[in-house]
C-alpha cells in the first residue's frame, strides 16, 4: 500500500477529477470549496450532482458515466451511505483512483465504500481533502493538514 502522501500526490497528478456531491447552492460544502480549488489549479474538474443541471455557474453532470471522455479520479463528496454508489459507478467506469472527502466529522468515508474500491483495485484515500496536499494550498487547508496529522485524523495509507 502507498502512504498518503504518495497516493495523494499520484491522486493529484490526474488532470481530468469529478467531484461527486456537489451542493447547487455555494454553503461553504466540502465538496463545492474541493471543486473551487482544483478548478482554480487548473485541473480539468466536472461536477457531479444527480439533481442539478449547473454547479458554480458550470455545466454538472447526472453520473460519472455522463462525462464526455470519462475522467482519471474521483473525489467522493456525498454522505458516507452514497459513497459505495459512486464507488461502484468508478469501478463500472474503470476509474482507478477515489478520494472520498473527510476534514473533521465524518465526511464521505464510510468503511463500505473503501472496501469495495479496495476489492476492485481501486487506490483509495479514505479521508482528509485533496486541498490539503494541493500544490500552494491555502493557510487554513495547510492548518487542517497539519492539525488532523497531530491528532491522528489522516488516514496512515492508502
Amino acid at each position: 500500500m502507498a502512504t498518503l502522501k504518495q497516493a495523494a500526490d499520484e491522486f493529484l497528478a490526474q488532470r481530468r477529477i469529478a467531484v461527486a456531491g456537489v451542493s447547487r447552492t455555494d454553503s461553504g460544502h466540502g465538496a463545492n470549496v474541493v471543486y473551487k480549488g482544483l478548478r482554480n489549479a487548473g485541473y480539468e474538474v466536472f461536477a457531479v450532482n444527480p439533481s442539478a443541471e449547473e454547479v458554480e455557474g458550470d455545466p454538472c453532470f447526472h453520473d460519472l458515466k455522463s462525462i464526455p471522455g470519462g475522467v482519471d479520479a474521483v473525489v467522493v463528496g456525498t454522505a458516507p451511505p452514497e459513497s459505495a454508489g459512486v464507488v461502484r459507478d468508478c469501478a463500472e467506469q474503470n476509474i482507478q483512483r477515489v478520494w472520498l472527502h473527510r476534514s473533521f466529522g465524518g465526511g464521505s468515508v464510510s468503511d463500505e465504500a473503501a472496501d469495495l474500491a479496495r476489492q476492485n483495485g481501486i487506490t483509495v484515500i479514505a479521508g482528509a481533502c485533496p486541498m490539503m496536499f494541493l500544490s500552494g494550498a491555502d493557510f487554513g487547508h495547510r492548518c487542517m493538514r497539519w492539525v488532523l496529522g497531530l491528532t491522528g485524523g489522516l488516514p496512515k495509507e492508502a
